[in-house]
């Protein structure tokens, strides 16, 4: 081989090996994070709060005995359907039954005596009359000198005796008055107690449990012994969701928002309704429970806003109520939010690196950071922010955020419509620095689910 065609074949190999060089730097120029993105936009977003609890009736009545004694009728089972004033119960009458027989025997006996008092009063009222006459007579005579001073007084202790004796029938007849008025009221009361044995629905609602049966004997209750309930009757014409909330959460309920409540025994279906209770005391642990290690949660009542044929009282709901509502809200993609700590200055402008600085392929959190050299006015601070994409790398943008929707945040300040945020990778979004150099992958983005930031 000549030496001509050495040196051609020379130079070939030195083109084709820099060639391969400068492949080489321009692929590794253009390598980085790969990542996605997504334009924001404007969105209607709600801001919901979940909840979970029990269906119950706004009103239900327990139903307890007022007398003891053995049931001897009973009319209804749990589920019925009751009216107000429906027939529920009888307790045996008889001893009650006689206890108004003997009161009302002896209001007519005091009936009795107060008539014949008011005879007797008649009576010496005629006598008094007699003895008046006879009185006058007497003193007429005694002017004239035709009778005797004998005679005379005679007539006047008489006259001064049927005084005194109408005053006492008087008062006898006050007395056995009065007398006859407490006959009436203990047969008064005993006629009520009899009427107690018949026990009757006091609302219109459904029996949710019955704790007697057709011949047990009931107890009433005492001060230290609470009595038998033997029906409790719910009104479920209003119905509430009592659900617990999370005292982190509780600061953005208010009287009046709406809410949808799902309850799982009629799954595919959801009903509306609106806050119509907010609690201010957290509900107690329960016994057993350290109260430390227990979640503070305090009771919110959602009513709903019809009656439903099927619901029970104690079903398991599930409550969902809209705290806050914002149209044309310029929102982001919640995994796309992140934190890190970074530089600023006195301001409160985010100090930049040079760009000049080399950056770790994958630093951790934070990292630029700490390892910048603070300078007068600057410090750290953590700082809530997204990632957007400048001249292929990852700028981290602070952003102030508002409410929090089923998928996205709303930005108040920091980004405007149309500006590209990074969304995921998952690990990458949580890991990447600020500056990072990263290509934009031609896989659409997928909105993950709520991740905790």
């Amino acid at each position: 081989m000549s030496g001509k065609k050495k040196i051609l074949i020379g130079v070939g190999i030195v083109v084709v090996l820099g060639g391969v060089a400068f492949a080489n730097v321009k692929f590794k120029r253009n390598t980085g994070i790969e990542v996605t993105t997504e334009a924001i936009k404007k969105r209607r977003l709600e801001a919901i709060v979940n909840a979970s609890g029990k269906i119950q009736p706004k009103r239900d009545v327990n139903i307890s005995a007022d007398t003891m004694g053995r049931v001897t009728d009973l009319a209804v089972d749990e589920g019925y359907r009751v009216t107000k004033g429906q027939f529920l119960l009888q307790i045996d009458p008889r001893n009650l039954r006689s206890a108004v027989q003997r009161t009302e025997a002896s209001l007519q006996a005091a009936k009795s005596q107060v008539e014949q008092l008011k005879v007797s009063i008649e009576s010496a009222k005629v006598a008094l009359k007699q003895s008046e006459d006879a009185y006058t007579r007497q003193q007429n005579l005694w002017k004239g000198g035709l009778t005797t001073r004998e005679t005379l007084e005679r007539a006047e202790n008489d006259l001064k005796m049927r005084q005194a004796d109408l005053r006492s029938q008087e008062q006898q007849l006050k007395t056995q008055e009065l007398r006859m008025e407490s006959e009436s009221a203990t047969a008064e009361s005993a006629r009520y107690d009899l009427s107690k044995v018949r026990i009757e629905s006091p609302i219109t609602g459904i029996v949710t449990r019955r704790n007697i049966e057709e011949g047990e004997t009931v107890v009433i209750g005492t001060m230290n012994n609470a009595g038998t309930v033997l029906l409790t009757i719910a009104d479920m014409s209003v119905i509430q969701a009592e659900v617990e909330v999370d005292e982190t959460d509780l600061p953005t309920i208010k009287i009046g928002q709406p809410a949808k409540v799902t309850i799982d025994a009629l799954p595919g279906q959801s009903f509306t309704g609106k806050v119509t209770e907010i609690g201010n005391s957290p509900i107690q642990a329960a016994s057993g429970q350290s109260s430390s290690t227990q979640a503070t949660n305090f009771k919110v009542i959602v009513t709903l806003d019809k009656e439903i044929a099927e619901v029970r009282p104690g079903f398991t709901a599930t409550a969902e109520i809209t705290t806050a509502v914002r149209d044309n809200a310029i929102s982001v993609p919640i995994q796309a939010t992140t934190v890190r700590e970074v530089v600023v200055d006195d301001k409160g402008n985010v100090v930049r690196p040079p760009e000049n600085e080399k950056r770790p392929s994958r630093p951790v959190v934070g990292t630029s950071a700490q390892a910048a050299e603070l300078k007068p006015g600057e410090t750290r601070k953590e700082l809530e922010g997204v990632f957007i994409v400048q001249n292929n790398k990852a700028v981290f943008n602070p952003v102030k955020t508002g409410i929090a929707g089923e998928k996205y945040f709303e930005i108040l300040s920091g980004l405007k419509d149309g500006d590209a945020v990074i969304t995921g990778p998952f690990s990458s979004v949580r890991s990447i620095a600020d500056g990072a150099a990263v290509k934009v992958g031609t896989a659409p983005a997928t909105t993950e689910s709520k991740t905790s930031k």
